[in-house]
């Protein structure tokens, strides 16, 4: 099979919905063009096709995950469609596969898409009509709920213009608020101690960054702390204008965002690769275990304190 016919991966994971229950969902990560905006944080781009993708490629990606076994049949309730760019850009997925996109994943509860601000629109409320018009011609009861994520990133003036996402504060607010018009639910990305951020700051910043996100609308926030290994990171470390978070740092990041949500929107912290920020291997399974918990739960929990110095795996307090 092509490469073009082949998603870059899926899984299957489990996640807190909006209605409270923690649900089965599938992650497609669908192979295509390089995005356009090219964010200095962002390494989804080793993962893009240089040729793109033509017509029926993108149906073929996800036929082969939703055949596979732990997919096929019941399998999970919701579905991830993410990309290395946005789903509602042509040039990465066309647009005459929309439909057909939609009737492959019509019997999910919720189907979630990754999205730049600046393509929020008309093909968006055409796919939604695309879902609903499969549901239907399937017989389902319900057509599937729509949601797009989209990356804030931060709301820190001194970052955002400097990430190359090339999107402000009241763009994203913009976007979420044409989303709600047409009642589609929104996600937000926010990123725990990009580059240009004081290290001591990236705490107090992912938590106002929540908190933006919120009163835009999100019902879904997920903190993603930067992982190191772009060119564009490595030039940046060299220039000390950048360095990954601790494990500390993003609980605390964690803790923060939950109280700010207060119960109005759900907090995730992304946990892929979660090692990488730990410097205490022995503490990092326990504390990887709490973070999936809260994950889950939606509260805090004590801390884990380790053997290691400190009690914090030996990472160093990065804020409040």
């Amino acid at each position: 099979m092509a490469v073009a016919r082949l998603p870059g991966g899926w899984h299957v994971e489990f996640e807190r919905a909006a209605s409270g229950e923690v649900v089965s969902v599938l992650t497609v990560f669908l192979a295509n063009r390089r995005c356009p905006w090219k964010c200095v944080f962002c390494d989804l781009w080793k993962h893009a096709l240089e040729d793109g993708v033509a017509p029926g490629d993108i149906p073929a990606q996800l036929d082969v995950a939703l055949s596979s076994g732990p997919v096929a049949g019941a399998g999970p309730i919701q579905a991830k469609l993410y990309n290395a760019g946005s789903f509602f850009d042509p040039r990465a997925i066309p647009v005459v596969d929309h439909p057909l996109i939609a009737a492959k994943v019509a019997r999910f509860q919720r189907v979630i898409v990754e999205c730049h601000p600046a393509l929020i629109g008309d093909r968006v409320w055409r796919f939604q009509e695309s879902l609903a018009e499969a549901a239907r011609i399937q017989g389902s009861e319900r057509a599937p709920e729509l949601e797009v994520a989209m990356g804030l990133e931060t709301v820190n003036p001194g970052v955002l213009p400097r990430l190359g996402k090339r999107v402000t504060l009241d763009g994203f607010s913009r976007a979420s608020e044409l989303l709600a018009r047409h009642g589609v639910a929104l996600r937000s990305f926010v990123l725990v101690q990009p580059p240009f951020e004081a290290p001591g700051e990236a705490v107090e910043w992912a938590r106002r960054s929540t908190e933006f996100a919120i009163g835009c609308g999100a019902t879904a926030v997920t903190l993603i702390p930067v992982r190191p290994g772009t060119p564009e990171l490595e030039a940046l470390a060299e220039a000390g204008i950048f360095s990954p978070p601790t494990l500390l740092t993003l609980e605390q990041a964690f803790d923060a965002s939950l109280g700010v949500a207060a119960g109005r929107c759900r907090v995730f912290a992304d946990l892929w690769d979660l090692g990488q920020f730990a410097s205490c291997p022995e503490c990092l399974a326990p504390r990887r275990a709490r973070l999936e918990r809260m994950n889950h739960g939606q509260h805090t929990e004590p801390r884990v304190v380790g053997a290691c110095a400190g009690g914090h795996g030996g990472d160093e307090p990065a804020g409040a």
